[in-house]
């Protein structure tokens, strides 16, 4: 879940914002933090069941804004992409298609809401964006016959987005797709193939897809980024986990799911590299997209380039393979036995 000061969320980001992260990120390094505390959460109108985790919840941290101040998008709106003209080819999108129903997430607003519940091609999805830790997946939202509407806890571990399913309250951590506690955990959301790519990209493959558009585009700055800065900083923000050693902590990492086996590499590796195989799955990388946590303008982000990860089948056609580009800190936090490949 992003989250850098509740009016940095709630009123447009002014210039500065990221220096007010860092005094922010200070303050709370060397204060005691309130810790996550049942008690405390009761307090504040959960109803989840916290006697039932699959995690020490004292990793659980306050991120700044309560519970839904960071608002999903319940009911998504779309236009055409050939009638989409305030988005430039190299501005960052989340795609997804099932069946001919493709669409493209624009991060300029993910950024600001994190999570879309949508359905998309008859199917419960929710797109969700973590800024912080710079995770986007798409989960399919039914679990067990019950499609699930997920919405922002305000709360983080390992820097990392805790979202909550409102028919349970159950808290699901977005990074390893699974409910650490309340009704529903030890469940998990299967995890579906979705494109990391330019919107360039996406006009070009989907010419009759769909763009997200916002429902009020007053609401926030859409196209601004909040964390300039954020991806070349020394230290992820509300980090208090072991960062990892042989690679900074705020490089992106590639990481495939390959069944129930992740797999890691540096996106420096693979941008050099150009084409990995790795245990039947190819990654390639090409230029051509913007930084969504860089510039003020996400357009202007300078280039971290596409990844496009697929597994070939005995037919010889390409499947897509689930896949994310995180921060490496994040990575280490959540699989800290998995090596990040670098060479």
């Amino acid at each position: 879940m992003s989250t850098l000061t509740f009016h940095s969320l709630v009123r447009p980001a002014a210039a500065g914002v990221f220096a007010a992260l860092a005094c922010c990120c200070i303050a709370t390094f060397f204060a005691p933090l309130a810790m996550a505390e049942p008690g405390k959460w009761r307090a504040e109108g959960w109803k989840t069941d916290f006697s039932r985790t699959t995690v020490d919840l004292g990793e659980i941290l306050s991120g700044g804004p309560p519970k839904d101040a960071i608002p999903a998008i319940d009911e998504p709106r779309f236009r055409p992409v050939a009638e989409i003209d305030d988005l430039t080819d190299k501005e960052p999108v989340v795609s997804l298609s099932v069946g001919a129903d493709a669409r493209a997430y624009p991060r300029r607003i993910l950024i600001w809401h994190e999570i879309v519940n949508d359905v998309v091609g008859g199917k419960p999805v929710a797109v969700i964006y973590c800024p912080l830790c710079n995770s986007a997946v798409v989960f399919e939202r039914k679990v067990d016959k019950t499609t699930l509407d997920f919405g922002t806890t305000g709360k983080l571990r390992h820097s990392a987005l805790v979202m909550y399913d409102r028919q349970t309250e159950s808290w699901w951590q977005q990074f390893t797709d699974e409910a650490i506690t309340g009704a529903m955990v030890g469940k998990t959301l299967e995890v579906l193939p979705a494109g990391l790519e330019a919107f360039g990209d996406f006009k070009a493959r989907r010419a009759g897809g769909r763009v997200l558009v916002p429902n009020d585009p007053s609401l926030r700055r859409y196209g601004e980024n909040p964390y300039v800065g954020y991806d070349t900083a020394e230290r992820p923000f509300l980090f208090r986990g072991e960062l990892p050693t042989n690679i900074n902590p705020m490089a992106r990492v590639v990481a495939v799911r390959d069944g129930g086996t992740v797999h890691a590499v540096s996106l420096a590796l693979l941008r050099e590299k150009k084409a990995i195989d790795i245990n039947g799955i190819r990654l390639t990388w090409q230029d051509g997209q913007a930084s969504a946590l860089d510039s003020r303008r996400l357009a202007k982000g300078r280039d971290v380039g596409t990844v496009v990860a697929t597994r070939q089948d005995g037919g010889g056609m390409q499947a897509d393979v689930p896949y994310d580009v995180t921060f490496a800190f994040a990575f280490h936090a959540f699989h800290p036995d998995i090596d990040i490949r670098q060479k």
